[in-house]
This record gives C-alpha cells, sequence and structure tokens, in this order.
C-alpha cells in the first residue's frame, strides 16, 4: 500500500502544478494589462496625430487637397451607406413630381430634392462633393485666417452648398443663382450651428498651449495623463525644460517619466521648437 501511494503521489503533485499553472495563465489573460482595443485605439489616435503634424508642416495647397480628398471619400461612403439603406432601392425620400408650368425657383428645388432622394451613387457624389469641399475650404480658412471661427465656418459651408446645387440641379434654368440661393442657405445654417456649439461648449482657449505635448502624449501611448500636464502648467514652451522631478510633481509614475524624457531627448524638433 505504502508503495501504491508513492508511486500515486507524483501523479498528484503534476495535476496539481498543472492545474496551478492554467490558473496562472487565465488570471493572466483575465488580469492582463494590455487591453486589445485601448491599444488600438490608441494606435489610431498617434497615426492620426502624426498625419495632422505632417499636414501641418505642408504647404496650404497640400493640405487642403488631402483633406478634401478624405472628406469626399468619408461622404461617399456615407452618402453611399444611406442610399443602400434607404428603402425602395435607394429612394429615401418620396418627391412627387413637380406641377406642370412651375415657376423655375421651384423646379431647383424639385431637382434638389430627387437628388437628395437619389440611389446609392447619387447619393455618395452629392455627399463627396459636399463634405469634400467643405472640408477643403475649412482647411484653407483655417490656414489663412489661424484660427476656426464662424466666418470660415460659414464660408465652407457656402461653398459646399453651392457645389452642391451645382452638381444636383445642372438642368435647371439658372444654375449660377440657384447655386448662389443654396451656398447662402447653407452658411447661415452652418453659422447658427457654430454659435450654438460656442455658447454651450467649455473654452479650450488654454488647449493651443498644450498641441506638441498633447502629440507627444498620444505618440507613445500615454494620453491618459494629459491632464497631469494641464494640472502641472506643462504646456510646450516647457517641453525642453522636463525634469524627472517636474513630472513626479504632477504625479506621473517612472515608467512613462522614463519614456517622455527620452523622447524629448531623441526628438530634436520638440527641443528646438522651444
Amino acid at each position: 500500500m505504502e508503495r501504491a501511494d508513492q508511486k500515486r503521489r507524483p501523479l498528484t503533485v503534476m495535476a496539481s502544478s498543472s492545474s496551478q499553472v492554467a490558473a496562472a495563465r487565465g488570471m493572466g489573460v483575465g488580469m492582463g494589462m494590455t487591453n486589445p482595443l485601448a491599444e488600438w485605439t490608441g494606435r489610431v489616435r498617434s497615426l492620426e496625430a502624426g498625419v495632422r503634424a505632417w499636414l501641418a508642416k505642408q504647404p496650404t495647397h497640400v493640405e487642403a487637397a488631402v483633406v478634401t480628398a478624405v472628406g469626399a471619400v468619408q461622404g461617399a461612403a456615407l452618402g453611399g451607406l444611406m442610399g443602400t439603406l434607404a428603402p425602395d432601392g435607394g429612394a429615401a425620400l418620396p418627391v412627387p413630381p413637380p406641377p406642370p408650368g412651375a415657376d423655375p425657383k421651384v423646379l431647383a428645388s424639385f431637382k434638389q430634392a430627387q437628388a437628395l432622394a437619389g440611389g446609392p451613387l447619387v447619393q455618395a457624389r452629392n455627399f463627396a462633393v459636399m463634405t469634400g469641399a467643405n472640408a477643403g475650404i475649412s482647411c484653407v480658412m483655417r490656414r489663412i485666417r489661424g484660427v476656426e471661427d464662424v466666418q470660415g465656418s460659414m464660408a465652407a459651408a457656402f461653398g459646399s452648398g453651392a457645389l452642391f446645387s451645382i452638381v444636383s440641379g445642372m438642368e435647371t434654368p439658372n444654375p449660377v443663382a440657384n447655386a448662389i440661393t443654396t451656398g447662402v442657405a447653407f452658411a447661415v445654417f452652418q453659422g447658427g450651428f457654430f454659435m450654438i456649439g460656442q455658447k454651450f461648449s467649455k473654452p479650450q482657449s488654454e488647449d493651443t498651449y498644450y498641441s506638441r505635448g498633447r502629440s507627444m502624449l498620444q505618440k507613445l501611448g500615454l494620453q491618459n495623463y494629459e491632464k497631469n500636464f494641464k494640472k502641472g502648467l506643462l504646456t510646450d514652451q516647457t517641453l525642453a525644460l522636463l525634469t524627472d522631478s517636474a513630472l513626479r510633481d504632477v504625479k506621473i509614475p517612472p515608467g512613462p517619466r522614463l519614456l517622455i524624457l527620452d523622447h524629448i531627448k531623441r526628438d530634436p524638433e520638440l527641443t528646438r521648437a522651444n
């Protein structure tokens, strides 16, 4: 009996060890420090920050062209999706035929309503024109004026509305006048929405002093510590002066402190800008 017990003991110990290893692995998976979704989101934000930083260094026409193309692609995808999901093969809004002998202005309105109620290809075209023109003109106005304001927003809306009118209503008797009228309507609505958004949004003027620091933290995957930078008033002008003790004072852990200081040391543009 004693020999049989001795033979069973190693098996018992091996089974116990195997169960402990499996439990440890399970705990490692369940309590892992890396969240795939958060990691993917951080990479996307870092990529976006890198693209924005690259575009900011390019001439105005290059940035405007890239922004317009991206906006047009996004608008085409959205319009095509809306046209596909709409009932009756993309007829999102049933538009009755215009009455006989209608006024030319009424006919123009009917033409635009039919454009908005068209199929996936029509809506993809119209949304691509609107979003692409809006994004491109907004980019140019921001470069010229140095700030995003209601004037730039209204100018972008006017341009997108006028181009939408020309694309969707080429058969109207007076396309130029109709384009101007549509552009003005777009500009008024966009300006109103911009003013309402400014009224109810919190002031973000202090964020302009942390743009380079925010971009740096996003590249390192440390965007959660942006609030620490703002709490300690560590603006872009102080990046070249940062020390371990300064980062420790704003409650940033040792690991992120080392990454931040190493990044600043290796990035000559970050130090030259200050």
